[in-house]
């Protein structure tokens, strides 16, 4: 009996962390689809060499987290009057890295987990190539909340597009605007189930099940004239 208590208080402990991970402080707000913000002003391409996506899954618990980069593949971001009044950023699927540094079991390889990313499993990316995010509105942000990137000022929404549907998400991000240039940073994260993108949550199944639904997002795109 004494066995099993123990057994049983390590499974609290482990459903306790999940959830806590399920809700996870810099999650993302989520709404329907918005109206995309007209673009006004000037207008910036999206530099695809130094911008980037990086981001972080991880299994129950905050367990074995995974982590890797998608290339932006095209984009914009309009300034008007100093400020971003616009922007755009298409992302390629197909682009998705697993970081070999994440993957430390001996029996799993980065290769075979970007395959399974790329699947109809997850991303279906033969299916949906490419994601996108499109912005509708930026607001001054008065106070940063602790988990927001460092240097945070800006309050970001835009509709993204992940597997072919659309949510909209709001988070705190740090806007800069210079002479001929324009950046947009956020780390933010969200559950991949509001997207459809549903394998590994059902409890139906524990194998799956204890791979999270949440997906840390960190942006980081730069235009320039």
């Amino acid at each position: 009996m004494k066995k099993l208590s123990v057994i049983a208080l390590v499974g609290v402990g482990l459903l306790a962390a999940s959830c806590n991970k399920e809700k996870s402080a810099d999650s993302a707000a989520t709404a329907q689809e918005q109206t995309v913000a007209e673009s006004k002003g000037e207008v910036l391409a999206v530099d695809t060499v130094t911008s980037v996506v990086n981001w972080k899954a991880f299994h129950k618990g905050g367990m074995a987290p995974r982590w890797g980069t998608l290339t932006v593949k095209s984009g914009d971001i309009s300034v008007d009057g100093g400020q971003v009044s616009a922007g755009n950023f298409v992302i390629d699927m197909g682009s998705i890295k697993v970081d070999p540094a994440s993957v430390t079991e001996k029996d799993k390889k980065p290769a075979d987990l970007e395959t399974h990313l790329k699947s109809a499993d997850f991303f279906d990316a033969a299916k949906n190539p490419t994601s996108d995010f499109k912005i509708t509105s930026v607001t001054d942000l008065a106070a940063a909340p602790a988990e927001a990137i460092a240097g945070a000022n800006k309050t970001v929404s835009g509709n993204l597009t992940l597997s072919g549907k659309t949510v909209n998400v709001t988070f705190p991000a740090k806007v800069e605007v210079a002479e001929n240039s324009a950046s947009v940073q956020a780390k933010f994260t969200v559950n991949r189930a509001d997207w459809g993108i549903k394998f590994g949550t059902s409890e139906a199944d524990p194998a799956e099940w204890m791979i999270s639904k949440d997906i840390e997002i960190a942006l980081d795109v730069k235009a320039k004239k």
